[in-house]
């Protein structure tokens, strides 16, 4: 432990403690534009300069590490002006159009020059020439560097996180910019859309495409019938911006302020993750019963983030991909088939909408190897967490006041083991639930398996393996989340360091629930694992916990399908990989 004094009061804190984790340990808040724990530390905006007794300059407290009998100064006048200045200048190289700004409201830059009484442009403005802001605005994820602050968080969560280093910094001096590594296109790269770099940014240059014009036009057109999924992420975050907590925001409340948008049916995508569940674990079964699991095994196939990445960084992996559709594919193919005979209307007339907490969703719709026979989408519209909020904030629907409704009947009913698809984890504990009950024809203890999910501790690798045995049957089993826990996961799979017959991969921090279209916080606070706690608990809580015991899957197939792996479940459920990608 090291004694220190800040602001004249004396604390304890912990050996190797930066000056801004001390000061936040303390209770005192050091403004900060750039720092971001554990990965970007470098003390770019220098805002958070502060005086330290026996130095003669200021220094950053992002990246100096506590003394013994360090005496920290952070409110003196020569502090506070220094970081106005400071302020100041980033604000010269800012577009500070706040109104028609994305992030107003919720951006750290603005709350720094509220906190500072900032509303007089000291200095002329000096923007990037137009050759250097061209962008393909149809692109899921769209840059715009007039609003860049330089501060290098989208490089560091890139590289550090994603290990994909699609943001670099370009030229020298004044002339200094944030843009795609090597100044390619960004369509030329191997961006995988997971978005991590949107929701680190603290500043509106990075967004999502924003869809919700196209939603508004489906809706007000009376001759088409909309249809809204709801991911089971979307449950632990979308009240966030309304004030409401996860209990308060559930989402059959979100269910409730869609039909008075004027949505004609809403779903949860949970009920098609019960189906991918039924396709994708007798898919494994079938696979491990064959033996084609005796060199590589089957991953999971229902994060697109994933699965761009796998096909541009180890395409010789692409065939052990399930090649069941994510919950969302699945839902998109089901509405315009099963869905439409039911309600006896022709499936050009519906338009289906997701609200997904990821942004790589809108470009996994719009795969060719995603459309119907027609040529048609399945999923005509993605919509992330952020863009339903605007969606209801256009709409003036009053989300807080709003009552909870019921889904729609055909494919109301969901499980728990639905439900956690939305955490790291969720996915194979749902698989295995269902894995279990194919072995050994009874169910198993339904926490049998929460072992696996991405909380675990780890003791050998970045990522949780388990090992176990059904009825003489060994499986071995991995759950990863993060690309660049993916990639060393790959690798050591190549080289034979490790053996598994099945391995889930989700591309963001915690998994869905840390999605790269969640609600964006300027705490810096990483909430995809309190969300992913959440939809534990909410599996815990449910009286249907396995995916083979909902009725109305079971219904589908009595129907439609047949049964899992059916020549139509193949057909409208399933897909072969190739090494194309179109977004």
């Amino acid at each position: 432990m090291v004694n220190i004094r800040i602001n004249g009061t004396p604390y304890t804190v912990e050996d190797g403690m930066t000056i801004m984790e001390a000061a936040y340990e303390a209770g005192v808040d050091i403004p900060h534009l750039c720092y971001l724990k554990d990965v970007n530390e470098i003390g770019a905006c220098r805002l958070c300069c502060v005086e330290v007794e026996g130095e003669n300059k200021l220094i950053p407290a992002c990246d100096n590490v506590v003394t013994e009998d360090m005496s920290i100064i952070t409110n003196s006048p020569r502090v506070r002006q220094a970081s106005r200045t400071n302020l100041e200048l980033i604000m010269s190289r800012h577009d500070g159009t706040c109104t028609t700004c994305v992030r107003s409201g919720n951006c750290q830059l603005q709350n720094l020059c509220i906190d500072f009484s900032l509303d007089v442009d000291l200095y002329e403005k000096h923007y990037a020439p137009e050759k250097k802001l061209q962008w393909k605005r149809d692109f899921p994820l769209i840059r715009d560097n007039n609003k860049c602050v330089k501060c290098m968080r989208c490089v560091q969560i890139c590289d550090k996180v994603q290990s994909m280093k699609i943001w670099d910094t370009l030229g020298t001096g004044s002339h200094t910019r944030v843009g795609v590594f090597d100044g390619r296109s960004i369509h030329h790269t191997d961006c995988t859309l997971c978005g991590q770099c949107i929701t680190h940014c603290p500043v509106g240059a990075l967004r999502a495409r924003d869809d919700t014009d196209r939603v508004i036009e489906a809706i007000s057109d009376p001759d088409i019938v909309t249809v809204f999924q709801i991911a089971p992420a979307i449950r632990t975050a979308w009240g966030e911006p309304f004030g409401l907590i996860p209990r308060h925001a559930t989402v059959n409340r979100l269910c409730g302020c869609l039909k008075q948008m004027g949505a004609d049916y809403v779903f949860d995508t949970s009920f098609t993750a019960d189906l991918t569940i039924m396709e994708e674990a007798n898919e494994f079964l079938v696979r491990l019963e064959k033996g084609d699991l005796e060199k590589y095994p089957m991953f999971t196939s229902c994060c697109p983030g994933w699965i761009r990445f796998i096909k541009k960084q180890f395409p010789e992996l692409v065939p052990q991909l399930s090649t069941s559709k994510s919950p969302q594919q699945m839902f998109g193919a089901v509405m315009k088939s099963y869905f439409a005979e039911k309600i006896g209307v022709d499936p050009s007339k519906i338009f289906t909408v997701s609200i997904m907490p990821c942004v790589a969703k809108k470009g996994e719709c719009d795969m060719d190897s995603m459309k119907s026979a027609m040529g048609a989408n399945d999923v005509d519209v993605v919509l992330t967490t952020r863009e339903v909020t605007r969606l209801l904030k256009k709409e003036h629907i009053p989300a807080a006041r709003v009552a909870d409704q019921p889904f729609d009947q055909l494919m109301a009913e969901y499980s728990g083991a639905g439900v956690i698809f939305g955490t790291t984890g969720g996915v194979m504990e749902a698989a295995l639930r269902t894995a279990y009950f194919k072995f050994m024809g009874e169910n198993p203890p339904a926490d049998l398996f929460e072992e696996v999910n991405g909380f675990s501790p780890r003791e050998k690798y970045p990522w949780v393996e388990k090992e176990f045995e059904l009825k003489g049957q060994k499986l071995r089993i991995a759950v990863v989340n993060t690309l660049g826990h993916a990639r060393a996961v790959c690798e050591a799979i190549l080289r034979e360091e490790v053996k598994y017959d099945f391995v889930e991969v989700m591309a963001c921090p915690g998994g869905c629930s840390g999605g790269g279209g969640q609600p964006i916080n300027t705490e810096d606070e990483e909430r995809a694992f309190s969300r992913g706690i959440y939809l534990h608990e909410l599996d815990k809580e449910m009286e249907l916990r396995f995916s083979h015991e909902n009725r109305e899957v079971a219904k589908l197939y009595e129907d439609y399908l047949g049964h899992p792996l059916s020549e139509r479940a193949e057909e409208l459920l399933h897909v072969e990989h190739s090494l194309e990608f179109n977004y």
